[in-house]
């Protein structure tokens, strides 16, 4: 699965996500326009942050964007405190998707093929793209990776990614010195 940055405008980002777009051997790069400079610029800036052990803000925006195609992706922080990332993968069979969580980086790969049996010389129009994907987020360290689960309905993929109870925000009580 091959996600674009789908923050809506004017939206901040999650705290301590960063994506990173990985291209398939065999896949071909975006044309060179200035904005695809603009993301390769952001890319190694988000790369270097990581290496440095910079601290993102809720100001960081995810720029980064390669390949054929790249389903929208929704990342929010759901009442109950968990981090919850909904992709766009219309087309796909839940079997078609490789979900993993390593090391706090959780990557999805997927590969969506054009419909069997109509030839190239059938269509008209071909506006949907087709090919292999996969797209890398690194979470918090507070993500609990035990108890992440996936859904796929209708065409969105719904990872729901809970934090540690102890990385939980709690109330100290203050006593007197009386």
């Amino acid at each position: 699965m091959h996600l674009r940055n789908g923050l809506a405008p004017g939206a901040p980002a999650v705290p301590g996500f960063l994506e990173d777009t990985h291209m398939r051997p065999g896949s071909t790069p975006a044309p060179s326009t200035p904005w695809n400079v603009m993301r390769e610029l952001a890319t190694m800036q988000e790369r270097m942050n990581r290496i440095l052990g910079v601290p993102y803000s809720r100001e960081h925006e995810d720029t980064t964007h390669r390949g054929a195609w790249a389903p929208v992706v929704d990342i929010y922080e759901n009442a109950a405190r968990e981090l919850v990332i909904k992709a766009d993968v219309p087309g796909l069979k839940r079997e078609d998707i490789d979900l993993t969580f390593d090391s706090n980086v959780l990557t999805v790969r997927g590969d969506r093929r054009p419909d069997e049996g109509v030839k190239d010389e059938s269509y008209h129009r071909l506006e949907r793209a087709y090919g292999p994907f996969s797209r890398s987020f690194t979470l918090p360290a507070t993500v609990d990776a035990a108890r992440v689960r996936a859904e796929y309905r209708d065409g969105v993929l719904t990872v729901t990614l809970p934090m540690r109870e102890e990385s939980r925000p709690r109330q100290i009580q203050v006593d007197g010195g009386e």
